[in-house]
């Protein structure tokens, strides 16, 4: 039968590329060698393995065989197919095989019993060759995966630290990521980062390990959420408490990331592009917090309580630019209320009520 093994190979891989449509026109040249030489090694295993010589030690024709099946599974997923294939060719070669082989010893004059044994090993082996073979493939994929995984991860850090542009494009390629139009920088919490990503479209990188975000949030950096899919984007973070920065080139995503770090500084969710006053008011705490102080000065010496009720009149006052009616319904309170704290407030402040630039601090010092 070992004599014969070349020939059952050959008739085993045409069989294989007249029987499976996808390796159709694969098997040929090397690659058509490279397998046939496959098939005569976990041939010459099985032989080996009905010959009696099982045994635990590695080097016997059984432990390359396995490791051939197993880089075999690999090389399918290197290739992009899964196991289908690659299992309907075990298959298939089980077949030839047995044909082939059992008209070997038929010939040479084996018993029915024992025949029958050997067509239960037969089967047996290719079983232990698929499971080689899935295993390789799996182990290939998980492999892979992490590995392009942390490839992405280098080009999101990249990206946010600012790293030249020839050096990010070439992570990404490394990456093999299609750089898009525009990334929008989220912050999620981190219970919902699984969740969040696959419920978005395209290939969305992940930033880790960033010492200028708290733990128990990460940053997503999605492709392509500008324009009328902002929308899509923005209906996938609904109450999960994330937080979007507005779209950027996607060599300037830095800047997302920034608005949206100073919205998650806050306590914000749910869309930067709303919370604007908030975020351009609150830019430089230290100078609101001086402005204030300077615009609210005639206040300073009253009572806390009559304070505030000024300070909230005055607020309403400027909003609605006057109008007492108006002023009165939103604070809940008689008109004439209204004109008696407007003169206490013009006994405080005087003529430059009627400043812009006053009228300008005080808007912006009642804003928040």
């Amino acid at each position: 039968m070992r004599a014969h093994l070349p020939d059952v190979a050959d008739r085993t891989v045409a069989a294989i590329i007249a029987e499976v449509p996808s390796y159709e026109g694969a098997l040929t040249g090397g690659m058509g060698e490279i397998i046939g030489n496959a098939v005569q090694l976990a041939l010459g295993g099985f032989l080996s393995l009905a010959g009696g010589r099982r045994g635990a030690d590695p080097g016997t024709p059984t432990a390359p065989a396995m490791e051939g099946a197993y880089q075999l599974g690999r090389g399918e997923a290197r290739n992009g197919r899964s196991t289908d294939a690659l299992l309907s060719a075990y298959r298939i070669g089980a077949r030839v095989a047995w044909r082939e082989m059992s008209a070997r010893a038929v010939a040479a004059g084996i018993p029915a019993e024992r025949l029958a044994g050997f067509a239960e090993l037969v089967f047996a082996y290719i079983d232990e060759l698929s499971a080689a073979s899935v295993a390789g493939h799996t182990d290939e994929l998980a492999t892979t995966g992490r590995v392009r995984e942390r490839l992405l991860e280098r080009l999101a850090a990249d990206l946010l630290d600012g790293a030249p542009t020839e050096h990010v494009q070439e992570a990404a390629d490394r990456a093999e990521w299609t750089p898009p139009t525009t990334l929008t920088a989220v912050i999620v919490p981190e219970a919902q980062a699984r969740s969040v990503r696959g419920a978005l479209p395209g290939v969305v990188l992940q930033a880790v390990d960033r010492s200028d975000m708290s733990d128990d949030a990460t940053l997503l950096l999605v492709p392509d959420a500008h324009g009328r899919r902002r929308a899509g984007l923005l209906a996938s973070l609904t109450a999960r408490g994330c937080i979007a920065g507005p779209a950027r080139p996607w060599l300037q995503v830095r800047a997302s990331y920034d608005r949206a770090l100073r919205a998650h500084a806050d306590g914000l969710s749910g869309d930067t592009e709303d919370h604007l006053t908030r975020l351009v008011l609150t830019a430089d705490p230290e100078a609101l917090a001086d402005l204030r102080a300077r615009a609210l000065a005639p206040l300073a010496d009253l009572r806390p309580a009559v304070a505030e009720k000024l300070a909230d009149t005055l607020r309403s006052w400027l909003l609605h630019h006057g109008r007492r009616e108006d002023v009165a319904a939103a604070l809940f309170v008689h008109p004439q209320t209204v004109r008696y704290r407007m003169n206490q407030l013009r006994d405080l402040y005087g003529d430059s009520l009627d400043d812009p630039d006053t009228v300008l601090e005080l808007t912006i010092a009642l804003s928040v």
